[in-house]
């Protein structure tokens, strides 16, 4: 009697236990179903972005090369980078050179000024940026700061509350969403600032206390910036357009922003800024510097602090190399503050160097330039880096300069920073041991993403 009522009491338990099962089922089922959703939308993402370059070749010839009229003809088409004359190009060189220059034209201000950063972080230059725009706008001066959700996250609440006190409209590039996830990896990584639509910065320069001093001291991070008047401000004020309208919904027009007239410095540069941004099938960004590359006869010359070139860009500079040019890579060593890109970058060398390239790891600090020369003519400042990220998922802007004045310049800066940096030899480099190869292995598999 006692066994049949325990049986009955079993019998009746099962049906809860059977439903609690079953309900719990539904539940990882569901979350399961919504992962899958998600990581389908972002795969989608990365799998129909379209094809990298795997070589640039003319209709029945070779590749433009640079100096020659086809060449720039080309860049415009494929880039959308429009080269005029009539602007004044000043490169900047390290904190030192960039934020006396930056300070000054912001005080200056007298209708308008915007502000397009990726990084910013608490500090003195924060502290002195915010007082000088906080000033200006209590003068009448429109103020726009356009801040990108991961780098400018650093940014505390009392910080932008002062200026928004003060008048300055801030806003903030594609946060996270969770109707937007196929969006994430698409930053914007660019740095202009436009003053009454005549004068911009653009470069490697962020907003953090590291971008202070020499670029030659511990701390001090080395970059290169550019200042410039002339037609091609008004391109990277549209690149702040383009951002502020998706992050406000409001287009920026007029003659505050758009002058009819730029101002006109002496002597004409011609030049024009590269709006790079992800699309369907190859980047302006990979257009540019295939063709750059391609383009190149004599001397090649890439200062670079995130240089991961992937297999089809690797192959270009190899190429290069092999017809006759001197290439050389100036990258960051161990003071670099993404140690995985490194390692990344690093497990190409050898290819690299077995194809004729020489590559120089910058010693003293942290190198964030981001700058190209070729031929002793070409030459591009701006914020784009030699990876993936900044070819394909990245908002960029870099001014690129037809002038052998500007690129005379950049080459002198170029060959003294070799002079504080380590060539790397292929001797040398083979020697190195198990865990640095394994470091660059699997960081190699990240390539993708950085």
């Amino acid at each position: 009697m006692t066994m049949k009522k325990t049986t009955s009491r079993a019998k009746s338990a099962n049906p809860g236990s059977d439903s609690k099962r079953s309900m719990l089922e539904k539940v990882m089922l569901t979350a399961g179903a919504l992962l899958l959703i998600v990581f389908t939308i972002i795969g989608m993402e990365f799998t129909l972005h379209g094809a990298h370059l795997s070589r640039l070749q003319g209709v029945g010839r070779a590749a433009p090369q640079v100096g020659d009229s086809l060449f720039v003809r080309t860049m415009e088409m494929f880039t959308g980078t429009h080269l005029t004359d009539g602007n004044h190009v000043t490169v900047l060189f390290n904190g030192e050179q960039t934020y006396p220059a930056i300070w000054k034209e912001l005080r200056d201000a007298k209708e308008t000024i915007t502000l397009q950063m990726y990084y910013f972080e608490p500090g003195s230059m924060a502290d002195t940026l915010s007082a000088i725009l906080r000033e200006r706008a209590q003068h009448g001066v429109a103020i726009h700061m356009l801040t990108d959700a991961f780098g400018g996250q650093k940014m505390k609440k009392e910080y932008v509350d002062q200026l928004k006190a003060a008048g300055v409209q801030i806003a903030v590039f594609r946060p996270v969403r969770w109707y937007a996830l196929q969006k994430l990896q698409n930053r914007s990584h660019v740095r202009a600032i436009v003053i009454d639509g005549r004068i911009g910065f653009t470069g490697g320069f962020g907003i953090a206390d590291k971008w202070f001093g020499n670029g030659h001291t511990k701390d001090q991070w080395r970059d290169t910036d550019v200042r410039f008047t002339g037609p091609a401000v008004s391109r990277l004020q549209s690149t702040f357009a383009d951002g502020w309208v998706e992050a406000t919904g409001t287009l920026l027009t007029g003659e505050k922003y758009f002058p009819k007239e730029p101002l006109k410095d002496e002597p004409a540069t011609t030049a024009g800024l590269l709006d790079a941004q992800p699309n369907i099938g190859s980047t302006p960004a990979e257009r540019f510097l295939a063709l750059s590359i391609a383009g190149a006869r004599k001397r090649l010359y890439i200062a670079n602090s995130y240089f991961v070139p992937n297999y089809d860009f690797k192959q270009l500079l190899i190429e290069a190399a092999k017809r006759g040019v001197d290439v050389r890579i100036l990258t960051v060593g161990t003071a670099t503050d993404v140690k995985i890109t490194r390692y990344a970058g690093r497990k190409q060398y050898s290819d690299l160097l077995k194809g004729g390239v020489r590559i120089w790891e910058f010693a003293p600090t942290m190198m964030h330039a981001k700058t190209l020369v070729a031929d002793g003519l070409w030459s591009s400042i701006g914020s784009m880096n030699f990876d993936n990220r900044s070819m394909v998922f990245n908002n960029e802007a870099n001014l690129n300069v037809l002038d052998a004045p500007t690129a005379a310049v950049l080459d002198s800066v170029f060959l003294n920073d070799l002079k504080y940096s380590k060539e790397i030899t292929i001797a040398e480099f083979e020697k190195r041991g198990l865990w640095q190869r394994m470091c660059e292995l699997g960081s190699s598999a990240m390539a993708r993403l950085l």
